[in-house]
């Protein structure tokens, strides 16, 4: 691989590999010192134009454990402010010998673009509605490693709840989770299902009760209401009692049922019932995986070469 723009770009045995060298990369992390010299005299740069936390840190984490250098790109206060064209940011940056750009933008396709215009890798990090790759690649290793199925979620049901219409990391995880044999239902009113959807690989349900049982993942999204010009639902009452996760349907999770969200929740909305008081919840988990999947995409698109040399003291 040159970049990761979209899960659907990955196969089945690309997953299997990625996920796999994130074991070798977990490994590291929890090391006394989380940190070899992979990546030492690589640059990553960081290319947010909308907000972040969990991403952007994860990715700036995950480089520097590598041994890369980083650079953080702020839209807010950049050049940007001053008319300079998204064109001339990539190549001002490239010009100081970036090797790879992490890039999130609300517009879908920017990433794409951002290939056109630098010979470094680019990663994308979120582009609009489109695609979140290693989010998906985050959870599908989150799902496979508790269930100790490392290489298959053949015979899980992972259920998607929430603003589908709105939701990048919905689209790429059915495009993951489905190629590891998983069964996915998107759960949603039928004004936040895409109307694509009916030809995704994935069945529909406008009932949150009636497959809550029958789960073995509940996968929670947020209302993306930042990116709706219209009302989508009657008002978010509403949608809270339909769509929620409240106690009495946390109570009704299969035993072995995880339950996770990408973030960030709103809590009293998508999230009513705390998630420290669900014992399946693995939300937090998600985040600490975050870090190992992405040092695995960088390891693997910068070739730093192969797993076996990530011991302690190796110089790469």
């Amino acid at each position: 691989m040159k970049h990761l723009l979209s899960a659907d770009d990955l196969t089945t045995d690309e997953i299997i590999a990625l996920l796999g060298m994130a074991d070798h990369m977990a490994e590291v992390n929890a090391r006394p010192v989380p940190k070899v010299p992979a990546l030492r005299g690589k640059t990553v740069a960081s290319v947010f134009f909308e907000d972040s936390t969990r991403t952007r840190l994860s990715f700036e984490t995950a480089a520097k454990r590598l041994s890369a250098d980083t650079m953080t790109f702020s839209a807010s206060t950049s050049s940007l402010n001053k008319g300079e064209s998204l064109r001339d940011t990539i190549e001002t940056l490239s010009a100081m010998r970036v090797d790879a750009f992490v890039v999130r933008h609300k517009s879908s396709g920017v990433p794409l673009q951002v290939t056109e215009w630098t010979d470094a890798c680019v990663i994308n990090a979120g582009d609009g509605w489109h695609q979140h790759p290693t989010q998906a690649l985050t959870d599908a290793y989150t799902m496979t490693r508790e269930f100790g199925t490392p290489q298959t979620l053949s015979g899980k049901t992972v259920a998607i709840v929430g603003d589908i219409l709105h939701s990048r990391v919905a689209r790429s995880n059915v495009s993951v989770l489905t190629k590891l044999g998983a069964k996915v239902v998107l759960v949603a009113p039928s004004t936040l299902i895409p109307a694509s959807a009916t030809e995704w690989p994935v069945n529909i349900s406008h009932s949150l009760d009636d497959v809550i049982a029958d789960v073995d993942v509940l996968y929670m999204l947020r209302m993306q209401q930042e990116r709706m010009e219209t009302a989508f639902v009657p008002s978010l009452g509403e949608y809270t009692k339909r769509f929620g996760l409240t106690a009495h349907r946390a109570s009704r999770l299969a035993e072995h049922a995880l339950v996770m969200h990408p973030g960030p929740m709103n809590r009293g909305i998508d999230m009513v019932v705390d998630p420290a008081d669900v014992p399946g919840s693995r939300i937090l988990k998600q985040v600490t995986n975050g870090i190992p999947v992405r040092m695995a995409v960088l390891f693997t698109l910068l070739g730093a070469g192969n797993a076996s040399q990530l011991t302690q003291g190796t110089d790469l």
